[in-house]
């Protein structure tokens, strides 16, 4: 589809209550009128419970990546595309986080609430990095709330995606496997180690959330040999991410209002032009693609009689 126009669409519904109470009044008639006009292919199975997100698995089959459930080189795959050489090694993203403590479970704030910035990010680091290499892991900066690592640790090491993690309880994603043992003691360390540590005291008297831990993700290493890179017509469209991580589901489907304005009627448009067509929608247990693929001229007669409640097909994602 190197000619045509492929949008994925994460965080298209949850099945959170409150997001199936904001479909129950979600119009989206260009998205209606779209996939009426497409073929509907097979959902992917899946569960709420995989530590992959669907989307995390569409994009992983787009780019020749392993698509093991949590063992998907996420990590390795940035080093690899901003042109480094990984080497073989095993890598893993590491997020500095706020854990809240609740009644009875420990959640995880979205990283974006820190707003933590460069320099108290890279201080952090600074204090945090000789505990990592003390367990073989060498840490690097690449963003105030990304760091890069890379360690024979995280080869084969199954790991929820962050997307899964935000705004839940972690005694849900937590790393069980032996292999994941010291990372579960670096993690008590690091708590303790921030606890006092002087960019958390400054944060604190400045009324903003401390820094307290930090969450592994993305882990693996590349396949020695990589697909050649082939025509990519994959978009992927965020409007859905932070609405749905913050749990803030006016704006979601305000958000989901806004992608059907402008997104949808450009795939019309492309659609009317000839133009090879498709849209993955991902929610929480499944993704689903529709394409122009396979929709012959009957579909696209029957289309204005065929348009369904884009609300029912979303919930069963």
């Amino acid at each position: 589809m190197s000619d045509g126009v492929h949008l994925l669409v994460p965080f298209a519904s949850s099945i959170g209550e409150g997001c199936v109470q904001a479909l129950k009044a979600l119009d989206l008639p260009h998205l209606e009128k779209l996939l009426a006009r497409l073929e509907p292919g097979d959902a992917e199975p899946g569960s709420e419970l995989s530590l992959s997100m669907p989307y995390e698995k569409v994009l992983a089959r787009e780019f020749g990546l392993p698509q093991g459930d949590g063992r998907i080189p996420w990590a390795a795959w940035q080093v690899h595309e901003a042109g480094r050489n990984t080497e073989g090694q095993a890598w893993a993203f590491i997020t500095p986080c706020h854990w809240r403590v609740g009644t009875g479970h420990v959640a995880m704030d979205h990283p974006h609430n820190l707003q933590l910035d460069a320099q108290d990010s890279r201080n952090l680091l600074a204090a945090m990095q000789p505990y990592f290499e003390a367990d073989g892991i060498a840490l690097e900066y690449d963003a105030p709330t990304l760091w890069l690592a890379h360690g024979e640790i995280f080869r084969g090491l199954p790991t929820a995606s962050l997307d899964r993690v935000v705004g839940q309880s972690i005694d849900d994603w937590m790393p069980r496997t032996p292999q994941a043992g010291p990372l579960r003691r670096l993690q008590q360390e690091m708590q303790m180690l921030l606890y006092t540590h002087q960019v958390n005291e400054e944060r604190g008297r400045g009324g903003l959330q401390q820094v307290n831990s930090f969450w592994i993700s993305g882990t693996g290493a590349l396949p020695q040999a990589l697909p050649a890179p082939a025509p990519r017509s994959l978009q992927i469209v965020n409007y859905l991410r932070d609405a749905a991580l913050l749990g803030d589901w006016a704006a979601w489907a305000a958000a989901w209002k806004q992608l059907d304005a402008r997104e949808c009627p450009r795939l019309l448009q492309a659609l009317g032009e000839g133009r090879p067509v498709a849209i993955t929608l991902s929610g929480e247990r499944s993704a689903r693609t529709w394409s122009s693929e396979g929709a012959g001229w009957l579909r696209r007669l029957s289309a204005p009689f065929a348009r369904k409640q884009a609300a029912m097909l979303l919930e069963t994602l």
